[in-house]
């Protein structure tokens, strides 16, 4: 079952992120997220090295190396946006300033565990849990986007992490190539589902019982989610 892409991937959390939030985007996949940002949104983007209204990627043949995200990718600002040092970025994550934080994952737990900075094998993981844990207990909420399966095909949804975990019971809402998936305290729901998918599809590379919402969307194979 062909998923979305990262790009649209990156579109579909980008659109239902909150009107005027404060949004924290990890490495990785998070950071195309900026790329489909609408201008009235209001968002605001926070990068942990420094940086606050994080604008989309630089044009190429524009980019500036001085002016990197946390996974040294190079960003542009949007007009009215900040410099400052890593202590007062984490200030922010701390102290509750961040609305939405989107961060990759390894694996999310139907309970919302977070596992997402070590694989327990060399394969090109971050070297250590980086601002990944102050976001985790700091930030109001946290989504995760990933690919609803590893390479060899594993469920990275599961009823228990396997990994080593970056935090426990705080995922709210996990984006997939596949789904949305509500964390609830009563188990996992599917807020909206891939054109074509069948939930049973989905929930046989899922590793943890799911359920369907009252109302069921439905995603676009480029990313865009139907109205409830």
């Amino acid at each position: 079952m062909k998923g979305l892409g990262r790009q649209d991937l990156a579109r579909m959390v980008a659109s239902q992120l909150p009107r005027d939030s404060f949004v924290n985007l990890g490495i990785g996949a998070p950071t195309h997220v900026a790329d489909y940002m609408a201008p009235d949104s209001g968002v605001i983007l926070h990068s942990e090295n420094g940086i606050l209204h994080v604008g989309p990627a630089p044009a190429p043949g524009e980019a500036n190396y001085d002016l990197i995200n946390a996974g040294k990718s190079p960003v542009t600002l949007a007009r009215g946006g900040s410099f400052f040092d890593s202590s007062m970025a984490f200030a922010m994550m701390r102290g509750g300033h961040i609305d939405v934080a989107v961060l990759g994952a390894f694996e999310v737990s139907q309970r919302g565990d977070l596992a997402n900075w070590n694989t327990g094998r060399d394969e090109g993981e971050p070297p250590g849990v980086g601002g990944a844990m102050d976001l985790a207990v700091g930030a109001k909420q946290i989504w995760v986007m990933m690919e609803h399966v590893t390479r060899e095909g594993a469920p990275r949804i599961v009823s228990e992490c396997t990994l080593p975990l970056t935090a426990t019971r705080v995922v709210s809402r996990i984006f997939t190539s596949l789904a949305i998936v509500e964390v609830e305290t009563d188990g996992l729901v599917v807020s909206a589902i891939l054109d074509g998918a069948r939930l049973e599809d989905v929930q046989a590379v899922t590793g943890a019982p799911l359920r369907p919402a009252a109302r069921l969307r439905s995603i676009s194979p480029d990313g865009r989610v139907g109205a409830s």
